[in-house]
Parts: C-alpha cells; structure tokens; sequence
C-alpha cells in the first residue's frame, strides 16, 4: 500500500538532523507518511524551491517567514513555520592571519567568552571586518549584529556583512573574500579540517536560545493537516536526536553522499559539542552547541518571530508595530498544537515564551534575558 507523499527540502547541514532521521529511521513511515528530499545548495535556492513549488516543505531558516511576511528579499510566495526544529548550531570562526594576529595581542580562545572574543576579533582586525553569513535573512546575521551592537566600543568602519553559501564558507575564507564568518556546523570545522581558518566561537556563546532553523510551507497551503504526519515524525526524531545514545548513528546518516557528503567524524563534532578549532588539533567542549530535543526546540514561539521581526523591521524603516504583529503570525503555534496533539509533546499553556511559567527565556551575552521589546 503506498503512502501519501510530501516532498521536503534541506540544506546540507549538522540541522538537517530531523528531517534526514526522520526519513532514515522510519519515524515518517510510522507516521503515514513517504518523504522525499531535495537537496539545496544555498538558502536562496531552498527559499524558493519552496515558494514556487518545487518541494511541499522545507528546513528553513527561522528568519526567512518573517523576512517574506515583511515583503523583504523577494520570496516568490509568503512562508510559514509550522515547527522550530533545532536550537543554535552555528560557529563564528576567522582566518588563520586573523587568529594568528589576535594570538599576538594576547587573545586565547577560549571558546566561550563572547565579549572578549569581540573585542579582540574587532582589535586584530581594524577597520572593514568582512564577515560571511549564510543569508541576509538569517539567525546568524542576527547573531553577529547583535554582538557588536552591545559591545563597549563599535569598530571604527564598521562591519561588512557578505552572504556566502553555507558549503562555500571555508572557500571564500581561503581566497581571502572574507576574514571571519558565522555559519551552522558542519562548514565552520570544514574551514579548520581544510586549513583557511580557526574557531573564535560558538553561536550559543552569543545567545543561548537562538531558534536557529525551522519547518517551513506556503502561507497558501489548501490543506495544512497533510503535515500532521511529517510534524509527528520531526517530533519523533528530534527525541531520538536528543538521546546521547543515537549520536554515532546520526552522524552516519548525515554524512553519506546524498546528504552531507563528509567524514562521520567531521559531522560528530557538531553533535557531542567536542570542536576542534585549529589545524593544531587544539579542542574545546560546548554544552548546548545544537539542540533538537523538542522540549528546547519544537514549538514556533511568537515572540521569537517578533524579535527577529523587529530587528529585521528597524533596519528597514518599517513599522515596528506592524512589523511585529505580521512577524508573530508566521510562526504557526496553532497549527503546532492541532497537528501534535495526543503526542506527548509539549505544549505551552502561554503564547509568549516571556510569560510562559518555569521556562527559561533564554540569555545574552550581555546578561540580557530575552525580551521582545528590547529587539535592538
């Protein structure tokens, strides 16, 4: 008997976890569901491979529903986040002339201090810092904005901000295009395993709480419920994800040709958070470097999508108010609850992660605990 289809799209990244588990491990059959997927080579391909219809769903950076309900970056067709499927996961890592100077004045990379790490980065660097991100629309442009904005003191020329794909990051580095990027894992330990850079810090450093990618379909769709199915199974696979038992094998799986298309060992490190950092072999330990257990991940918080509404909203003279309320409506709690219902899954009784009980919000850099109104 066959099963109904869904077609789904990915980037090939350590946070593709759940879609690739849930297909590999047979959670989607369990489900009811077939699932095909469809590589992209970069966000903008993945963007649109889903507006126009060539997938049904897509593993999504969290900020491109809101950038689209904002009218910003020319999405073919407004998108919706049905689920957040992973929590941080990024790297911010420099060339090896860059580290090799910031060494010299005394930095020593500790993996972990954020303020410190700017200051140095920003101190070896001078003025026009080039930094790559995966997407203008991005978690990790996000990140990197925010860690200068609270710094003491702002680089003197500012900081470019250029858009390099995620599998072209350790590349550009190398032709010296850019001097430090902020990318999701496993292509910020491709630019150490290939020589072109070394490891400044991880994203959760920055935030500890970043909703990094999501689950993502047409604003359009006639018949959301065919996603219950898929949704039960991301669910089930970011349990699975979430065991310390299931490492080695999901770092099997991500790996192979169709997916990843690297060493198991290079992918594991995102996994276990055991980073190397240098070409020395030099290694730091981070707790929380990716998470996919749904009870971190999971559920699209709106006020989540109105942080990243209001940032994206200030730098383009929209609204902010206007902003907000379109940002808070694409990412799907309803659906979240309709579709997971009688799962086990965790469900909220707030709408607002700032007023949910018992729940951490989540923390800065700066000490400053997640707030919607302070989205600056």
């Amino acid at each position: 008997m066959s099963l109904p289809a869904l077609s789904v799209g990915f980037t090939p990244l350590v946070d593709a976890a759940p879609v690739i588990v849930a297909r590999e491990m047979g959670f989607a059959r369990a489900e009811g569901v077939a699932i095909t997927l469809h590589r992209a080579p970069s966000w903008s391909a993945s963007r649109d491979m889903l507006a126009f219809g060539a997938v049904d769903a897509a593993h999504m950076l969290s900020a491109v529903p809101v950038a689209t309900a904002l009218g910003l970056g020319g999405a073919g067709a407004p998108i919706h986040a049905l689920s957040v499927l992973s929590v941080n996961g990024n790297v911010i890592g420099v060339s090896r002339a860059l580290a090799s100077r910031m060494r010299g004045q005394g930095f020593g990379f500790d993996f972990r201090d954020a303020r410190a790490a700017g200051a140095a980065l920003l101190d070896a660097a001078g003025p026009g810092l080039r930094i790559g991100v995966p997407f203008p629309f991005s978690m990790h442009a996000e990140l990197i904005r925010y860690w200068f904005a609270a710094l003491p003191v702002a680089p003197e020329a500012g900081v470019e901000i250029r858009t390099v794909p995620p599998p072209l990051m350790a590349e550009a580095i190398g032709a010296g295009e850019i001097d430090a990027f902020c990318v999701g894992e496993p292509w910020g330990s491709i630019a150490v395993e290939t020589g072109p850079g070394e490891l400044l810090l991880p994203g959760c450093a920055i935030w500890d709480a970043a909703p990094e990618k999501v689950l993502a379909m047409r604003s359009d769709e006639a018949e959301p419920a065919r996603f219950a199915p898929l949704m039960r199974a991301l669910w089930r696979a970011g349990r699975w994800l979430a065991q310390p038992g299931s490492r080695t094998a999901a770092a099997e799986l991500l790996a192979r040709p169709e997916y990843l298309d690297m060493p198991a060992e290079v992918v594991d490190r995102a996994l276990s958070g055991r980073m190397t950092v240098s070409a020395r072999g030099d290694a730091r330990r981070v707790e929380g470097l990716v998470a996919f257990d749904p009870d971190r991940a999971g559920f699209p918080w709106g006020d989540q999508a109105a942080w990243i509404g209001r940032r994206l909203a200030r730098r383009a003279g929209q609204d902010l108010e206007s902003a907000e309320r379109a940002a808070r409506e694409v990412f799907r709690s309803d659906l979240y609850r309709r579709m997971l219902a009688g799962t086990g899954a965790a469900m909220p009784s707030a709408e607002s992660r700032e007023t949910a009980p018992g729940l951490q919000r989540g923390r800065f850099f700066d000490s400053r605990v997640f707030d919607t109104s302070r989205a600056e």
